[in-house]
């Protein structure tokens, strides 16, 4: 199959399964969803007609309701053109669902730019050493913004995680109740959602893609270039735009900051509770499950709990592991530890915060404050009766802040 052209690839595996499961969703028990799919191609068609004789959409429409309609009211007619837009919006949901679930089979994971193309490339070309040293100092920031029209409600990335799975096992049945489900649930929420609401669904992607994507990729890279030793570079570096838009989203406050902060310290936080809950069921071994039910609890009361006084921070939690690790690998022959390294990579990684949140801030604030330090320190006069420690301390502290604003100036993203 991967002998094929890619296009054939993608026919066969994308297209032709959309086409199949595309007619299951059109005969699906429920009224609105029979008659728009019926209706609708039906429609496609005069619209492409149209165009061709030189039609505008007013007269195009009006055709459609003409021949397919019989005298239809106008909220008759606001109605059917809605659920088009519903209908359709869920066919763009089947076909990302099975793009996602034949993307390895229609794309050459191991082509040209990959991480084992470069490292075979390397290895060929006796330039192991040097690739090893261009990846200490080379790092990935994917940053991660979004905007209420650009991404999916909860509820439907939920479903095409499902119909993802579903559709790599071909599993027919669960296939067409997960599109019974996706006729069922609204795409669109009452209320516009606030800047929290939008970190949240965009928070799904962290927990549901890149923590394990990113992971891998680390992996790939210490087990299979710096042969399985640990690195000192994370490669990847997320940033996060949601809450941290200051300067060009009015309902970003400080308090809609520091939630997203927290609510991405919590979601790592309860990542790693449920991988140290996994962990235990492999690493029952004396001295290991000690070590890591004593952190379970301590991610229980962080996360749980809410429990920001207990003493716990990244360097500790590390710390832990690596002991773990130890006597996994000197007392139980190594045992499950590539499972153990994999969870390290990831404390490593993400930390106690998940991604970066980048802070943007009106840079006319920063330039007033820093204008008025410089007034400020022009105006001051001083004569051998002053004390001289006040004169230290005003200057000091007035070094210190512009030092501090232009190191900002320089870390925060100006729009």
């Amino acid at each position: 199959m991967t002998g094929l052209p890619k296009l054939a690839r993608f026919n066969e595996n994308v297209l032709s399964k959309y086409q199949i499961y595309n007619s299951i969703f059109m005969t699906l028990p429920f009224d609105t969803i029979s008659n728009t799919g019926v209706l609708l191609p039906l429609f496609h068609e005069l619209c492409k007609k149209g165009f061709k004789e030189g039609k505008n959409p007013t007269e195009i429409v009006d055709t459609f309701f003409e021949k397919y309609q019989e005298n239809p009211t106008e909220t008759e007619k606001t109605d059917l053109l809605f659920r088009f837009i519903q209908y359709i919006e869920r066919q763009v949901v089947l076909f990302d669902a099975i793009e996602d679930a034949a993307f390895p089979v229609v794309n050459n994971m191991d082509g040209i730019g990959t991480l084992r193309n470069s490292k075979e490339t390397a290895l060929l070309s006796d330039k192991k050493e040097a690739l090893k040293a261009h990846l200490e100092d080379f790092k990935v920031r994917v940053v991660l913004t979004a905007h209420p029209t650009q991404f999916y409600p909860g509820t439907v990335l939920g479903i095409i995680t499902d119909l993802d799975k579903a559709i790599q096992k071909d599993d027919l049945l669960r296939i067409k109740k997960l599109l019974a489900q996706l006729g069922k649930t609204p795409f669109y929420k009452k209320e516009k959602p606030t800047p929290y609401d939008e970190a949240v669904s965009l928070i799904w992607y962290l927990e549901n893609v890149f923590y394990e994507s990113v992971s891998k990729i680390y992996n790939y890279i210490q087990n299979n270039i710096y042969d399985g030793n640990p690195m000192d570079n994370e490669i990847i570096d997320l940033g996060f735009w949601p809450g941290g838009d200051r300067d060009g989203n009015p309902f970003v406050t400080t308090k809609i900051t520091l939630d997203v902060a927290e609510r991405l310290r919590q979601s790592i936080l309860r990542n790693y509770y449920r991988d140290v809950r996994r962990l235990k069921r492999r690493f029952t071994f004396d001295g290991v499950q000690e070590i890591l039910s004593k952190i379970e609890k301590r991610l229980y009361k962080h996360v749980v709990r809410s429990y920001s006084k207990v003493n716990f921070s990244q360097e500790i939690f590390l710390d832990e592991l690596t002991k773990a690790r130890k006597i996994i690998e000197e007392k139980h022959q190594s045992l499950f530890i590539e499972e153990l390294d994999d969870f390290i990579n990831k404390v490593r990684i993400f930390g106690f915060h998940f991604a970066t949140l980048d802070i943007r801030q009106d840079s006319r604030v920063h330039h007033g404050a820093f204008t008025q330090i410089v007034k400020d320190l022009q105006k001051f006069s001083y004569n051998k009766n002053d004390n001289i420690f006040d004169l230290v301390v005003f200057i000091s502290t007035g070094v210190f802040i512009i030092f501090l604003l232009e190191t900002l100036s320089k870390s925060i993203r100006k729009f």
